[in-house]
């Protein structure tokens, strides 16, 4: 029975004489399979996350647009809600700036700021506005007041002015008019003015001056008005007993006017006479009553 022989390369020499050239190049081992190093994995890991910087970005815009809308000032009421928005979403940009969610810390603070002077001008305007609103209102009531009162002046001026007979009125310039109850008159034989069936009556007027010096009495002729208000017809006769207030009253002395008017028969009952100083300067005073 024949030895088998052992196994590896017991006789290499005998094998390179078995027809295998000495000088041929040994075989080489098969290449490794190439596995990429434990380093070049981390090309493959998951991405990273973007950045949530648009709750900065937003809270900037708000905060501009609230601060240019607060500068406004028709505009003010508007700017309050931007301003509003612009701290809300500032402060959450700034909650994920300090969790490493955001990079724009910088822009969210801006936008905090911006919208806190974007408030601070809307509640200053509404302040304004609000004074504003008050100060027209007050400004006019005040001038409805001034009104009324003068309108209250002026009527009672007016009714200053509406005296009866015996009654005395004081002119601005310092004359003191008193117009006395007419007295019937009977005009003689040659008499203009007076028609036939009408009443006659005499109509004194007294003017006082009052001041310290001179003044001048333009309009001495008074107007008689009777019960319907028209007006009654100067009576002129022969007696001499008219008397014309014309020229100048010395101070502290008088003029007295004597003049005689034709009334209606059936409107003689009552009697309004005006009489002013100077036409020019002042309105008439009224003097009335029965007759």
């Amino acid at each position: 029975m024949t030895t088998p022989p052992p196994p590896g390369d017991q006789n290499p020499e005998g094998r390179k004489s078995a027809g295998r050239d000495p000088w041929e190049p040994r075989p080489t081992a098969p290449a490794a399979t190439q596995y990429p190093a434990p380093a070049q994995w981390s090309s493959y890991s998951a991405p990273v996350p973007q950045p949530r910087n648009a709750m900065g970005v937003t809270a900037l815009v708000l905060g501009i647009v609230g601060v240019v809308l607060g500068l406004v000032v028709i505009l003010f009421w508007m700017s309050w809600l931007p301003a509003l928005l612009a701290v809300v979403f500032g402060f959450v940009g700034l909650s994920h700036a300090r969790k490493g969610l955001a990079t724009n810390k910088a822009m969210a603070l801006t936008g905090v700021v911006l919208g806190a002077v974007g408030l601070l001008f809307s509640v200053g305007g509404g302040v304004f506005a609000v004074v504003m609103v008050k100060d027209a209102a007050d400004e006019a009531r005040a001038s409805e007041a001034s009104e009324a009162a003068a309108e209250k002046a002026a009527e009672a001026k007016e009714k200053a002015r509406h005296l009866a007979f015996g009654e005395s009125y004081m002119f601005e310039n310092g004359l003191k008019v008193t117009v006395a109850k007419p007295e019937p008159f009977v005009p003689d034989e040659f008499v203009l003015g007076h028609a036939k069936g009408n009443k006659a009556v005499q109509v004194t007027v007294t003017v006082v001056n009052t001041s310290k010096k001179r003044l001048p009495v333009e309009t001495g002729l008074p107007s008689v008005n009777d019960a319907d208000g028209a007006s009654a017809e100067l009576v002129i006769d022969g007696s001499g007993r008219q008397k014309v207030i014309t020229g100048y009253v010395l101070p502290g002395r008088q003029a007295v006017g004597k003049y005689a008017f034709s009334l209606p028969p059936d409107a003689a009952d009552r009697v309004e006479v005006e009489f002013t100083p100077d036409a020019k300067l002042w309105d008439d005073s009224y003097w009335s009553g029965p007759n």
